[in-house]
């Protein structure tokens, strides 16, 4: 199975990869290893997380207060929809559809 990023997803991610380096050098690198693992749990089982809507479901990164919304699109392939900071307005998430 394989996965790719909407282009909102992926500026989410670089912006908050790009905060976490500027509070302490190499804690960038740590949230993108978790969003690695992330998505390697995601890949191993893409229906086990929580549903967000009938198509969405999402997954929490286990350090970072982040979680992976995604589709799965077919047995394949993965789109993730956002890098979402569990501190925002919970729909706006919709926004990068």
């Amino acid at each position: 199975m394989t996965y790719r990023f909407l282009s909102p997803a992926l500026s989410e991610l670089s912006s908050a990869v790009d905060y976490y380096e500027l509070q302490k050098v190499g804690l960038g690198s740590d949230l993108l290893d978790q969003v690695d693992s992330t998505i390697a749990r995601i890949l191993q089982f893409p229906n086990a997380w929580g549903k967000l809507t009938d198509r969405y479901r999402h997954c929490n990164l286990r350090r970072f207060p982040y979680t992976i919304i995604y589709t799965v699109m077919n047995e394949e392939e993965i789109l993730i929809i956002s890098v979402f900071h569990l501190q925002r307005d919970p729909m706006t998430w919709k926004e990068n559809l």
